[in-house]
């Protein structure tokens, strides 16, 4: 399954900063002025996993292909977004689609670069940001059509709720914490409503700021929240990894923003990797956790789902301690699961297909 996280936040909190430290390059155009991302940047980066080249020395094949996240960075939204003011509501849209949401705030403070309030304020940012999104989700479900009388169960129930949620939104309240039945989650889930989605919090430091981090974070009341430097991040993004992981450690980042965002992101939506190995690749597929054997299959193709017969695993730990799958086998620590084993993290499988 893809995973996307769509990043958004106020004209200059390092959001576009941020993107370029993810893809490691400047891909964003950060710029002291709103609304320099005039069109939505997209990255597709890799989830470090450090259990991959391992894999690959054991199989022997040079082909590594890793867990991926979108990123999508839109242009700084300002109130009155909604209704179009600065360039909101077109971007709003090109969030829509994405798993999750990531709220870049701006906690840094410095002079040359300019706040759109004029000052420094997370949690009245996060207020804006989410007034926009609610009032933008307002939108959507304004633009639903009462049912007709014949209308079928179903559709009468979706009334139901978007009435519902209309007078949850009202009160300032994103959807995401509504008291949803399961099935009426599905009925809505077609809306794409943005505060539905999960939600990440980045708080955008300074480098002193970051040394404290845990007492500046003390008032912050959301989670999860993670607290980076985008501006030191992105300086040290033409870094090869291990040296950029030993600089960001000396001012005090015990890891990089993307593998923070990324482990985060997993966790938030309830996602988890498996793994293969063999001569052609070693890879990482991400699934939801309590997928079954025979729906991890579907993931590498639909007709493994189909043609399914089982799934031979082995931990990855028991796996490297074994030198591979012969080695595994020999010590009978491979399993045979039938369709309905629940996958679990780090998982090296084998999948028996029929003709």
């Amino acid at each position: 399954m893809n995973l996307s996280v769509g990043i958004v936040g106020l004209p200059n909190a390092g959001k576009s900063t941020l993107f370029n430290a993810l893809l490691k390059k400047q891909a964003a155009l950060a710029a002291n002025y709103p609304f320099a991302t005039i069109e939505p940047n997209t990255g597709i980066v890799p989830v470090p996993d450090d259990r991959l080249p391992v894999l690959a020395k054991i199989v022997r094949t040079e082909k590594i292909v890793p867990a991926t996240v979108e990123f999508v960075d839109i242009a700084g939204l300002v109130r009155g977004a909604h209704e179009g003011e600065g360039l909101g509501n077109k971007f709003l849209s090109h969030i829509r689609e994405t798993n999750a949401i990531c709220y870049v705030l701006r906690f840094f403070e410095d002079p040359d670069v300019v706040h759109v309030s004029g000052r420094v304020d997370p949690l009245e940012d996060l207020a804006v940001l989410n007034e926009e999104l609610i009032l933008a989700d307002l939108q959507t479900l304004e633009n639903q059509k009462d049912p007709k009388q014949n209308a079928g169960k179903e559709d009468k129930e979706r009334w139901v709720i978007i009435q519902a949620l209309k007078r949850h939104l009202n009160d300032s309240k994103p959807a995401r914490i509504f008291e949803f039945k399961p099935e009426q989650k599905e009925l809505i889930k077609p809306l794409n409503l943005l505060t539905m989605k999960p939600a990440i919090y980045v708080a955008n430091m300074s480098e002193p700021q970051l040394k404290k981090s845990g007492e500046v974070l003390l008032k912050f009341p959301y989670q999860p929240v993670i607290a980076l430097s985008a501006k030191v991040e992105s300086e040290l993004s033409d870094v090869e990894d291990k040296e950029r992981e030993e600089l960001l450690r000396s001012v005090g980042i015990e890891e990089p923003a993307l593998n923070l965002l990324a482990r985060t992101a997993y966790d938030t939506l309830g996602l988890m990797s498996f793994l293969t190995a063999g001569e052609k690749e070693v890879r990482a597929w991400t699934i939801r956790k309590g997928t079954s054997a025979q729906r991890a299959a579907g993931v590498i193709h639909t007709d493994f789902e189909k043609k399914f017969i089982k799934a031979d695993v082995v931990g990855y730990p028991d796996f490297v301690a074994s030198g591979g799958w012969t080695g595994a086998r020999t010590k009978g620590l491979v399993r045979s699961e039938g369709k309905d084993y629940v996958m679990q993290e780090g998982d090296v499988v084998e999948f028996k297909i029929g003709g």
